[in-house]
């Protein structure tokens, strides 16, 4: 590909794109119909982002040569990972991967314990591996604490990891290992493609846009990413990242304690024993220990040292309290028996014992009990993290999808990764809307959550394009919120003759016509003859996914509800609902058809303009191809062999 040719309509894109957005948002917004008048330009605002980060992602479209040869000493560990999927299907890939022909050790790591699986893998001389006995009771991170505990018993310099659809070629290792050559290099990921997908792809399953320019772009920029399958990496670069990881829990869990053990401290000196010159003494000597750890903790001092100083200030404060209290209630015991004793001879005490007794059960004791209370928060702060099945995590558990997060850290630790554009496995996609659906979902959550929890833009180690291009692919799924102004927009003026331009005027026209004329002209210069246009499609008929999953993990994150993790079934779900599945789609289907007809009606009663139909009605028609793809997903069948594209067989 013409790598200046690229860059010539990049640029004219984004030059024509600033241009109509800065009039959209300068001499052309609707005041009167701000309702819609803005959310429009807002839409239109982030698309325009979108195409410039697309744009910067070809700007350093990578094609690279033929690769190195592998190190024949190198150690190679094969992970198939597996949870419910169906033994014959398991078993398929995990022979294929051991007829791979670089020597390696083949895995297969149930998630589901299955002694069926055991026993075939055992009878056919593989390995298999399921969850150590420390994972029970305790969070298990879906995919990413399945490949952990693999980690932690395997010791393969390199590690392949398949899903249990995902049948590798013989040649596998041997196209991709000479890579790791490079002793910076962590990652190698190769594209995943299937096997039961139609020439038309009903169901939008391949990706040539993604697993082709976009990460051959964003392998320009290093920063091509772990998709979860079908990738090399290196072990040694996992092993520092869950070090590191470690490293970082045990220090939050530091500043967490010493923080509390301030606020109790704090909370102690509102008690009236507090006034005591002995308490006070040392609650200042507790307050100061705390104080001094946190600037130790942030000049890098010993973790552990930090800990057991203040444990041990704490600890002595601690007795020297228990010993003044147990000397004051000494002393109140021995009066009170004195007055007992003299009752008991028949003096009169009339009040002085009920009263030593209500004295003694007012006795203020919360200085000690926030001294303990910090005794239990620095007892909490473990390096042995007994909250987790183990305390080094390798592969990023912060979202259900740990791929994205994982590679992210390692860039930002310095590592290099690589996209090898060659199909070496073959896998399967979904054949169901349901299936389809769930998975987009999945997908869409995790990014959001890795967007949420530990943004690019401000992540530590990332160089500028590295930045760029994780937020790319997060930016990208906020896409649902834009569509639903694009669907809404036209309806307005169709059915109520409200524009959210103040006139559809030649200016409109000059500035609009050429930017989507160019945009286009993009998408047709990077995919070099390769449809992207059911990707296009997918990505504004899922609008109430990309929704949905923006809303799910924004409360999973900032409110802790669950989001679950659900495999993809490999095969059709019998009896999978369909039609109730894109309800939000057909009543916008509905709605645009409604409007369409509508608009019409208006413009022969003198009531709309012509131009202003005329462009809306085109735009009515765009919303109802796109979405129509839909229809086509719900009605598809399966995947039938003998309608596979004879390109499609590389095999």
């Amino acid at each position: 590909m013409n790598r200046f040719l690229v860059r010539l309509v990049v640029v004219l894109t984004i030059i024509l794109g600033i241009n109509y957005v800065a009039w959209r948002w300068l001499d052309s917004l609707n005041w009167s119909a701000w309702w819609i008048a803005v959310p429009l330009v807002l839409a239109e605002t982030y698309s325009l982002i979108d195409v410039c980060l697309f744009g910067v992602t070809v700007w350093r479209l990578k094609r690279r040569p033929e690769p190195p040869e592998p190190d024949p000493g190198a150690t190679v560990d094969v992970f198939i990972t597996t949870y419910n999927e169906p033994l014959d299907l398991v078993m398929e890939t995990a022979l294929a991967a051991q007829r791979i022909r670089f020597p390696h050790n083949t895995w297969i790591l149930d998630d589901g314990a299955r002694d069926e699986l055991r026993g075939l893998a055992e009878e056919h001389g593989l390995g298999y591996l399921t969850r150590s006995a420390d994972w029970a009771d305790r969070p298990r991170h879906a995919k990413a604490g399945n490949l952990n505990n693999a980690l932690m018993t395997t010791s393969g310099e390199f590690l392949l990891i398949l899903d249990a659809d995902q049948i590798p070629e013989p040649e596998i290792l041997d196209r991709t290992l000479g890579y790791f050559r490079n002793p910076k290099v962590a990652l190698v990921q190769t594209p995943q493609y299937f096997s039961n997908v139609p020439a038309d792809d009903p169901l939008g399953s391949q990706a040539p846009l993604f697993y082709g320019p976009i990460q051959q772009g964003k392998d320009g920029w290093n920063a091509a990413f772990f998709c979860g399958s079908n990738a090399i990496l290196r072990r040694e670069a996992l092993m520092q990242l869950g070090l590191a990881g470690y490293v970082r829990e045990v220090d939050r869990g530091v500043r967490q304690a010493l923080a509390g053990a301030r606020r109790a401290v704090r909370q102690a000196r509102r008690s009236p024993q507090a006034s005591d010159p002995l308490v006070s003494a040392l609650l200042d000597e507790v307050a100061e220990a705390a104080e001094q750890a946190s600037r130790e903790l942030k000049d890098g001092a010993s973790l552990s040292e930090i800990t057991y100083r203040v444990r041990r200030k704490v600890d002595a404060a601690v007795q020297t309290l228990v010993a003044a209290d147990f000397s004051a209630l000494e002393a109140d015991l021995a009066e009170i028996a004195a007055m007992d004793l003299a009752r008991g001879e028949g003096l009169e005490v009339p009040d002085e014992l009920d009263s030593a007794v209500e004295r003694m059960a007012k006795r203020d004791w919360s200085p000690l009990g926030a001294l303990e209370s910090v005794q239990a928060i620095l007892d909490a702060v473990s390096v042995e993290r007994s909250d987790e099945a183990q305390p080094i995590m390798p592969l990023a558990t912060i979202s259900v999808t740990e791929d994205m997060a994982t590679a992210m850290r390692m860039h930002g630790m310095g590592w290099e990764s690589v996209y090898h554009h060659e199909i070496l496995a073959y896998g399967l996609a979904p054949e169901d809307v349901q299936t389809m659906l769930t998975q987009r979902l999945r997908w869409a959550q995790g990014t959001i959550q890795v967007l949420l929890r530990e943004n690019p833009l401000v992540q530590p180690g990332l160089k500028p394009g590295q930045r760029l291009m994780y937020f790319a692919t997060m930016w990208s799924y906020l896409s649902g919120f834009a569509a639903v102004v694009y669907i809404a927009a036209p309806i307005v003026y169709l059915t109520l003759g409200i524009l959210p331009v103040s006139s559809l005027s030649f200016d409109f026209f000059i500035r609009f016509i050429p930017f989507m004329v160019v945009n286009q002209l993009l998408f047709a210069v990077i995919g070099r003859g390769v449809s992207t246009w059911r990707g296009q499609q997918y990505s504004l008929a899922l609008f109430p996914t990309w929704i949905k999953a923006c809303t799910t993990a924004a409360r999973n994150v900032w409110f802790g509800r669950p989001l679950g993790f659900a495999v993809t079934p490999k095969a059709r779900q019998s009896g999978a609902p369909g039609w109730s599945l894109i309800r939000p789609q057909l009543v916008a289907m509905v709605l645009l058809a409604v409007a369409l007809v509508a608009g019409l009606g208006r413009l022969a009663a003198g009531m709309n303009e012509p131009i202003g139909t005329l462009v809306n009605v085109a735009w009515v028609v765009f919303d109802l191809v796109v979405m129509s793809v839909l229809i086509k997903a719900v009605r598809y069948k399966g995947f039938n062999p003998l309608e596979r594209n004879a390109d499609a067989i590389h095999r």
